[in-house]
């Protein structure tokens, strides 16, 4: 049977940028199936203690953009690091990622498109026609998944996430859950890709040994 990744994201992270690549890679190759789960990470962060990051210490934004510089050499991947359109409202592709899901569609292809073209092509997503074309683009039915995002269906999956990410035990983006155990951030992809070809049991915070 194959295993399952619970797979918590915002596409307004960088983060989740990097390593969509390699995730949809490490899952194609294990056989996995995915849960995708588009995050308001604000209000996770509102319940866990994080903190937004223009209210993080300057010294903490200033290591960030070293990270990021870091990562995109080593995932060789082009990446803005201030990119235009990063503020903008992206939750009609987050709604209409989980309209593909809920017709039984794989959105993976989707959110590569969207989040390529928030963090390297400068593309403002918050654009309906701009969300129909990428959907399109990736062999879904743009206008209709469009369509289907304004749905009281697809509002309450958005709305659940936030309880369920932190049920699951996540506090920030990207988050991979397999077995329970969560693996933070695109830096934990090889640790997870190891953990599946290992076939270990997950690990437990309450473990005794």
């Amino acid at each position: 049977m194959p295993r399952q990744i619970d797979y918590y994201f915002t596409l307004y992270s960088p983060w989740t940028y990097l390593g969509h690549e390699l995730f949809l890679d490490i899952t194609r190759r294990h056989g996995c199936t995915v849960r995708y789960w588009p995050t308001p990470l604000r209000s996770v962060f509102d319940e866990t203690g994080g903190l937004p990051l223009p209210k993080r210490h300057p010294v903490r934004q200033r290591y960030r953009i070293m990270e990021l510089q870091r990562w995109r050499q080593r995932r060789d991947r082009p990446l803005n690091l201030f990119p235009r359109h990063a503020s903008a409202d992206i939750a009609l592709a987050d709604r209409t990622l989980i309209a593909a899901t809920l017709a039984g569609s794989d959105p993976g292809a989707f959110m590569e498109r969207v989040l390529a073209g928030v963090w390297a092509q400068e593309l403002d997503l918050s654009q309906r026609d701009l969300v129909v074309e990428m959907a399109n683009a990736s062999g879904l039915d743009g206008e209709a998944l469009v369509e289907q995002a304004g749905s009281d269906a697809v509002a309450a999956r958005y709305a659940r996430t936030i309880e369920a990410a932190v049920a699951a035990g996540v506090f920030g983006a990207p988050s991979y859950v397999l077995d329970g155990e969560v693996f933070w951030g695109q830096d934990r992809l090889e640790l997870l890709d190891e953990a599946l070809a290992s076939g270990r049991a997950a690990y437990r915070a309450d473990a005794t040994a």
